[in-house]
């Protein structure tokens, strides 16, 4: 066997932690904070994601009365703009994996 050859068959390619990360779906997680007011944060769900009153209400009592509610899934690189847009009107956003798919 020559050196190129050794070089071809070498190792079998891998993916690398950060590229499974980015894979999938990620979640985008409203928490709940003791500064902004219900109102304000129904305002920004209808904003922010154009929600209708009646979803924006509910995704702020699950805030309130849960301490999270989970706003959006999908795509890693939307989820990221839409929590910098949620911190951007002050609210507690975060990302995590969505393992359910």
């Amino acid at each position: 066997m020559t050196i190129s050859q050794a070089r071809t068959q070498g190792t079998p390619s891998t993916q690398t932690d950060t590229e499974i990360e980015l894979q999938g779906l990620w979640r985008v997680v409203v928490l709940n904070d003791p500064v902004n007011l219900m109102s304000y944060v129904v305002l920004v769900f209808k904003k922010v994601f154009g929600f209708d009153e009646q979803k924006a209400r509910r995704h702020m009592l699950e805030v309130h009365e849960q301490g999270r509610s989970v706003v959006w899934t999908g795509l890693r690189e939307k989820a990221e703009a839409y929590a910098f847009t949620l911190q951007q009107w002050h609210l507690t956003a975060m990302l995590e994996p969505d393992e359910t798919h």
